[in-house]
Formats: C-alpha cells, sequence, structure tokens
C-alpha cells in the first residue's frame, strides 16, 4: 500500500517532520536535492546505453521563489560539480523568498552556475521545473506564464521537481498552462495530482523520492487516500489447503436476459477463475444452453427458485446484462426482501436502484443493520444515482462515490479511467492499474465476477473490492502487454485470470 496526499497534507507532514522530529528544512532540501541528481544520473545513463555522448552537458534550472525553487538551487549546485554547464533563471520577488531559498542561493554565488533572465539556447541536456511545485491555486500570470511559454520551446529531458508547474497538487487540475515533464521527482509521498487526469499525462515518469518525511511525521493524522501496489498473486484471497468447493464460497448470478447470454458467461467465469467453489446462475431461460456449454461447472436457476436460491448462496451479484423488466424488477425486491446475504450490484442493477429511491432506502437501512452492500457504478449509472450531471461526477468522481457510499453505507468502486474505492469511515483507495483498453464491452461483467468470487471465499468487503478493482486493471495491463489497447476484449481477461497466480 502506498499513501497518496494532498498538498495540505503534505505540508503538515513536512512540517511536523522539522518542528517535532527535528530534522532541519536544510537537510530535507539537500536530500531532495540529491534524489534529482540521481534522476539526471539515470537518465545520463540511458543517454549512454543509446549510444548518445554529448560533448557538452548543459543544464537549465527554472526556479521559483519558494522552497521548491530552493530545491531547484540546490540541485543546480551539485549539477556544477557534475560538470554541467548550468543556467539558473529565477522568476519571483527575491526579498519575498523562504529562508532556506535565500540560504541555496547564497551558497550558489560560489559555483560557476550562470543566472540568466531567459534561456540562452534553445536546447539543454536536462531542463529542471523548479518554479512552483505544491504552491499553486490559480493559473499562472505575469513573470510565471512568461517563464512557462518559455520553457515550452526549450528541447532537453525535463524532470519536474515534486510536481509540475500548473498542475493541481489535488485534483490534477491544469491551472491554464502547465509545464510538461518527462519525468517528475516528488517527494516523501506521491501527490494527488500526478495520478489523476489530466496531470497524470503532464507528469510523465512519476518517482517517489525518500527525503526523511516518513509515515513518523503523521501523528495520528493518515493521509485520504492510498493505493495498492501489490503484485497480482497477493490479491487473492488465501487458500486453506484442507478446503473444499464450499469452503471457497457460493456465488450466485443474476445476469443475462434473453438470448443475451455474454455478460453472464464473462461474470460467471470470472467468479470461478478468481476462486469461488460454486457458482449457480439464474438467467433468462434462452439463455441456459449455452451457459451449460461455455460455462458446464455453472450450476443454473430458475426465477422461481430465487428464495431458495438465496438461502444456498453465500453471496449475491445482480445486474450484468439483466436487463430491467418487471420480471428482474421482482428478482431485485425479492433479493432485497431476504435481506441478509452479501449483495452486489451492477450494470441493470444499478439502473433500478436509481429509479427507486424506496428500494435505495431499504437497502441503507439493512446496510446500516450489518449487510454487506457493494455497488460498482460507472460514471454514467453514479450519476443516475446521485442526481448530479455526469460532467460533475466525472471531474470529482471520489466525493460522488464517498456521497454515495456514505448514503446507502455501501462499498462503492466508482469506475473511470482513474478509480476509487469508497467506504464510510475509510480512506479512498485510488486504483493505478488498468488502461484504455479495457474500455470494452463486457469488461465491467468481468469485474463483478471477480468481486463475488472474493467476497464468497470470505475476503473482508473494502479490501476485497480494492483488491478486486487492482487485479481487474492488472489483467487487463496484461493482455494489452500481449495484443495492445485496441485488440483487448473482456474474455481475454477472464482467460489472463488463469495466468495471474503465476506472475509473482
Amino acid at each position: 500500500m502506498k499513501y497518496v496526499v494532498t498538498a495540505q497534507e503534505m505540508r503538515r507532514y513536512d512540517a511536523n517532520t522539522v518542528e517535532k522530529i527535528g530534522i532541519p528544512a536544510m537537510v530535507l532540501m539537500e536530500r531532495a536535492a540529491l534524489a534529482l541528481l540521481e534522476a539526471v544520473r539515470r537518465h545520463g545513463k540511458a543517454l549512454e546505453k543509446r549510444g548518445i555522448c554529448p560533448e557538452r552537458r548543459t543544464a537549465l534550472v527554472l526556479a521559483g521563489t519558494g522552497n521548491n525553487g530552493g530545491d531547484g538551487l540546490a540541485l543546480a549546485r551539485l549539477l556544477c560539480e557534475e560538470g554541467f554547464e548550468t543556467e539558473v533563471w529565477t522568476v519571483g520577488e527575491q526579498e519575498k523568498a523562504t529562508p532556506q531559498w535565500k540560504a541555496q542561493w547564497e551558497i550558489l554565488q560560489h559555483y560557476p552556475a550562470e543566472m540568466v533572465t531567459k534561456p540562452k539556447s534553445r536546447e539543454y541536456t536536462v531542463v529542471i521545473d523548479a518554479l512552483l511545485g505544491l504552491g499553486l491555486s490559480r493559473e499562472l500570470s505575469g513573470a510565471y506564464k512568461k517563464a512557462a511559454l518559455a520553457h515550452k520551446k526549450i528541447q532537453g529531458y525535463r524532470i519536474a521537481v515534486d510536481l509540475p508547474s500548473g498542475v493541481d497538487a489535488d485534483t490534477g487540475k491544469i491551472w491554464g498552462s502547465a509545464l510538461q515533464a518527462d519525468e517528475t521527482v516528488t517527494f516523501g509521498f506521491c501527490k494527488r495530482g500526478l495520478l489523476l487526469y489530466p496531470g497524470c499525462l503532464w507528469a510523465g515518469k512519476v518517482t517517489v523520492a525518500d527525503i526523511g518525511i516518513s509515515q513518523a511525521a503523521f501523528y495520528g493524522e493518515t493521509p485520504g487516500m492510498f493505493s495498492l501496489d501489490e503484485p497480482a498473486g497477493k490479491l487473492f484471497p488465501p487458500r486453506e489447503a484442507a478446503g473444499h468447493k464450499g469452503t471457497f464460497g457460493k456465488v450466485l448470478l443474476l445476469a443475462g436476459s434473453a438470448n443475451m447470454a455474454g455478460a453472464a458467461i464473462l461474470a460467471a467465469r470470472a467468479a470461478y477463475r478468481s476462486g469461488a467453489g460454486m457458482v449457480k446462475v439464474i438467467t433468462a431461460r434462452e439463455n441456459r444452453v449455452i451457459l451449460q456449454e461455455t460455462v458446464p461447472e455453472a450450476l443454473l436457476g430458475a426465477y422461481e427458485e430465487l428464495e431458495e436460491s438465496l438461502a444456498w448462496a453465500d453471496v449475491a451479484a445482480l445486474g450484468p446484462g439483466f436487463g430491467t423488466g418487471k420480471e428482474v424488477c421482482a428478482c431485485l425486491e425479492k433479493v432485497i426482501s431476504c435481506g441478509e446475504k452479501p449483495l452486489l450490484l451492477d450494470a441493470d442493477g444499478l439502473n433500478l436502484l436509481a429509479a427507486h429511491p424506496a428500494y435505495q432506502e431499504e437497502l441503507a437501512r439493512q446496510a446500516a443493520g450489518g449487510r454487506t452492500l457493494i455497488l460498482t457504478p460507472h460514471v454514467g449509472e453514479l450519476s443516475r444515482l446521485s442526481g448530479e450531471k455526469t460532467e460533475i461526477v466525472r471531474e470529482r468522481l471520489w466525493e460522488s462515490g464517498q456521497a454515495l457510499a456514505g448514503r446507502l453505507h455501501a462499498v462503492v468502486a466508482a469506475k473511470d479511467a482513474k478509480s476509487f474505492v469508497c467506504a464510510e469511515g475509510r480512506p479512498l483507495c485510488l486504483n493505478q492499474s488498468g488502461n484504455s483498453g479495457m474500455a470494452t464491452a463486457g469488461s465491467g461483467d468481468v469485474l463483478t465476477g471477480i468481486l463475488a468470487g472474493f467476497l464468497a471465499q470470505g475476503e473482508e468487503p473494502f479490501r476485497a473490492v480494492c483488491a478486486g478493482v487492482r487485479l481487474h486493471g492488472l489483467l487487463g495491463d496484461q493482455v494489452s502487454r500481449r495484443k495492445g489497447e485496441h485488440a483487448c476484449m473482456a474474455g481475454d481477461l477472464v482467460e489472463e485470470l488463469e495466468r495471474m497466480h503465476f506472475f509473482d
């Protein structure tokens, strides 16, 4: 697990490190500069491997007058020691600079860095963006905007210090204009804006450097967001060596409208591949033959047997390709009225839920009383459930997901290019796996199967959804590596589950 922080959280941890733990700010700044120097060295080694050995190594350091700029000044000194012909372009009023910045400026006067008021060249070996970092809260203007425009015209390997200037640290929003980076070296903990769209598109490769700001600086105030980084094999629930098919859980899947069996097949196969011991599918009669042929391991049930099937199951999942007709609505009512077993709603299940406020009220009451409720809405479904416009939901997806999780006492997987897992009283989980190849029909049905399989095996609900969403994305990443993002299909994700256990 890796923490992902806001600008406010990072400032608090920075201050705690200096004021409570006692590590001087100048020490942190020196360590930041050393981490940046390592990035410069890695780039140099990469050039050497490609047979590129420039006769002159040149560097431009664009520095503001805050501590981010102070990191840049410290790096400029180190670059001089490494033999770089170094130019330093400062932007801002030096009289208002931080004490650490002023100290680094005085030190730098003893080194052969050239102070400039604009770039002297069109091309450098490295270009360092130490303009603003976390200190941005409005669009670039004046000298900062001028510097940003000049930066865009310069060629060279671009390294951003902590955060590309112009990117909002909390949301990834671009404040009018931003400085594109090939690599961002960020300190202590990763900033949210480096992982969210569109900021992640400007950050390039993100390197999180340890400069001495650690979890010891939390003092009980942990970040509100984290991201799983576990490999695929570690995401599956543990297996009992002496277990049997009943031990590993029974999934009841309500999916597939007449002659639309694909969603049911994908979800059932994914539930089995993720470790469920038994899967029963309740689907339209027209789908039964093809289900028996494609997933012979699955049991088949009828609408009339729903109450008995619910008593049999350890978890129920309703929605993939199920439709929203009267018969399906009656199934959802029955699943709600039984009111005990963990319930996962996706796709048409969510559409029915959005259309019936009374269902939402009853499920919220049950979930408050201890029933496990999992919802997996994409942006459009979350918009219908929340009553907010789609563009608003997409812009602040985690807030909409958190609001829904709180209102219904559910675990909510709010799905988009960057997905969030939300639950009451829990930090947000930001998923970083996955790619555009997964934007294909049936992909969500595979996720439903994975989550149902994890829940059936007794995995704690929030952990099950966090792990399942990450695993789902890793499947897509692996398929895309082999076939390309354009060629990815939902069935490929299920097939990849066969191999995922062995990747570690």
